[in-house]
């Protein structure tokens, strides 16, 4: 069977790209995926095979092969929603919605298993179980879309679950793989500063919510440097503080963003504890009310250790011409939602390198000149795929 699908596969690459390229010109933002989902939808019209729309009440969609013998049940999932970003790549397929991108290569996810599980489909007679292709929206943005995925019930049957990310950190053909924690976990918090306003030549008569926030974002600092350990990984991020106001005016509020990211559950805990601990204390020092508000969303990414040496095997000996070079990569610092999934199942995200032909500083996922080697499409597809034979023993 490994041989067919492979074989399948590469006298496919070139509809692969085209649908890579339909999606990348009409891209649509988290929750709003509704033009996308349809495409799905209407890709697996008249395939026999069971499809389920609108899952977790939004544009999810899960596509359900029965093998043609008992056995375990496996997710391949692929995110499809796109970043508020305006593109500005030179591509004849560029981006058609202003301010609308697929700068993170969620077109790519979505092209490949598309045809990768169309394949299946046609080869679900040789398969000794179930494959459920888990087309998931809104990747981007918290709480995610995994979450509305994993409470629909219609996983609860999975014995473990895959997924890849297209990341510009070698050439196509490269694969890389990880295993324990192998991304942060994230939160985002909040904190406002109630003071007192008043007249800048007047500073006794008011209570200054600017010296107390910029306190604040000095103290946390020491967040990651004092209070965890050096071999724990943790960054506290300050990405907004909203103090604008005029030159002779005391503010009397302010207020104060951030981005938290943990590689374990324990870290991700014990930053929340010493940002409220060193909000309250603001709040005590300075005499100003300190609102914090503080919102864990994607969890750490845990890779089953078992099943990526599966992965690693499979890679390693799929001796093909497109999967040319297999290596353990170092935990990254993003974060994504597909730890939910690994939370709830063994589970193991891997990685498909695409670099540009030619580029050797290439843009990263999320910039707005960001691109791939599309040649990489067919390396990811022809990875699950190798990835899916090794589990079932398919060879």
């Amino acid at each position: 069977m490994k041989n067919n699908l492979m074989q399948m596969l590469e006298e496919r690459k070139d509809e692969i790209i085209q649908i890579r390229r339909h999606l990348h010109e009409n891209p649509e933002l988290s929750f709003k995926e509704e033009k996308t989902s349809k495409y799905i939808e209407e890709f697996y019209k008249g395939k026999d095979v069971q499809v389920d729309t609108k899952v977790g009440g939004g544009y999810g969609i899960i596509v359900t092969i029965k093998g043609g013998k008992p056995g375990k049940t496996i997710g391949l999932r692929a995110d499809f929603d796109a970043l508020p970003i305006e593109e500005e790549t030179d591509l004849p397929f560029k981006s058609k919605n202003p301010g609308v991108m697929h700068a993170c290569a969620h077109d790519g996810h979505t092209a490949y298993l598309l045809v990768l599980a169309d394949c299946l489909i046609q080869l679900k007679a040789e398969i000794p179980g179930t494959i459920k292709i888990v087309h998931q929206p809104a990747e981007e943005v918290p709480p995610g879309g995994a979450i509305g995925m994993i409470e629909s019930g219609l996983l609860d049957d999975l014995d473990n679950i895959f997924g890849i990310h297209l990341l510009p950190l070698g050439p196509a053909g490269k694969v890389g793989y990880n295993s324990g924690y192998v991304f942060p976990g994230r939160a985002y918090f909040k904190l406002k500063v109630q003071g007192v306003g008043g007249h800048g030549s007047s500073p006794h008569l008011a209570n200054d919510a600017i010296v107390a926030g910029a306190h604040f974002v000095t103290a946390v600092q020491t967040v990651v440097s004092r209070r965890l350990n050096p071999f724990e990984v943790g960054v506290v991020t300050i990405g907004s503080f909203d103090g604008k106001g005029t030159f002779n005016v005391i503010k009397d509020s302010i207020e104060i963003e951030g981005d938290v990211r943990g590689m374990t559950e324990e870290t991700r805990a014990k930053i929340e504890k010493e940002i409220s601990r060193i909000a309250k204390g603001i709040g005590e020092e300075f005499g100003v009310t300190c609102e914090l508000t503080y919102t864990p969303d994607y969890p750490p990414l845990y890779n089953d250790p078992e099943l990526t040496e599966l992965v690693a095997s499979s890679l390693k000996k799929a001796n093909d011409k497109d999967i040319v070079d297999v290596q353990e990569f170092p935990p990254m610092s993003p974060s994504e939602d597909f730890a939910h999934y690994a939370k709830k199942f063994p589970a193991c995200f891997f990685y498909i390198c695409c670099t540009p032909k030619g580029v050797e500083k290439p843009y990263f996922n999320h910039h707005p000149k960001f691109d791939i080697d599309e040649d990489a499409l067919l390396v990811a597809a022809k990875a699950v795929g190798t990835v899916v034979c090794g589990y079932y023993n398919l060879e």
